[in-house]
Order: structure tokens, then sequence, then C-alpha cells
């Protein structure tokens, strides 16, 4: 019934404005806004609506992943604008944040200003 059909994925934040910037100035996405709702442009034609949820609880899961050529340059590019990689128990991962392991893609994850666990990983 619904193969044919257009999808897209969407999250909450608890603060449109601020969602915005990140997403837009700090990754450098292109983002459009129309009636309160962000509309993240991803390359792939892959859009993604942003929305604002005031009680937002953010997932304990990564919501969106960004395939990149080196993981290692991504992540240095981003710590200059200002992003802070996560640590989680039970991952070898170096002093950068960076996880490599047989078992997985080389990957290193960060939050958004809401808290949605985002991740860089090399394809």
């Amino acid at each position: 019934m619904l193969a044919e059909t257009k999808a897209f994925s969407g999250f909450a934040v608890s603060d449109l404005t601020e969602a915005r910037a990140f997403y837009e100035g700090t990754l450098g996405l292109r983002v459009s806004e129309e009636h309160d709702l962000l509309t993240l442009h991803l390359a792939g034609g892959r859009d993604t609506l942003v929305y604002p949820k005031p009680d937002h609880v953010p997932a304990t899961y990564t919501i969106l992943n960004f395939e990149v050529d080196d993981v290692e340059v991504a992540v240095d590019e981003l710590e200059r604008r200002g992003v802070r990689f996560e640590r989680y128990e039970g991952f070898d991962q170096d002093d950068k944040g960076i996880a490599r392991g047989p078992d997985g893609p080389t990957i290193a994850w960060f939050t958004d200003p809401a808290g949605n666990i985002l991740a860089v990983l090399e394809t």
C-alpha cells in the first residue's frame, strides 16, 4: 500500500531557533523553515523534518548518521566549530572519541543542542 509513497524522517528538538543555528551554522547544512518546522536538506534528496516539542526528551540512540570519507578529518573540523564528541562505555574510543573496531564502522558520536545523538561514520 505505501510502497510508492514519498516518506521522510523527522525528530524533535526543544528549541527550533537553537536547532537551526546548530544544523545550519555549525554543521553547515542547507535548511529551510516553514510553519514553525525546520527541514534539513541532506545530500541525496533525503530531507528530514525537525519540529519543536516543549517537553522534548532526547533519544537514547543515534537519530542521524553522516557518512564521511575520513572520520578523523570530520571530527577535527567539527571540533574547530565547537562540537564535543561523546564517549560511551563499552566502546573502544581514542582520545578524539573515534571508535575503530573489527565489528563495526569507524564512527564518532556527538549531540545537537537538544541532546539528540548524531554521528559521523567512515564509508
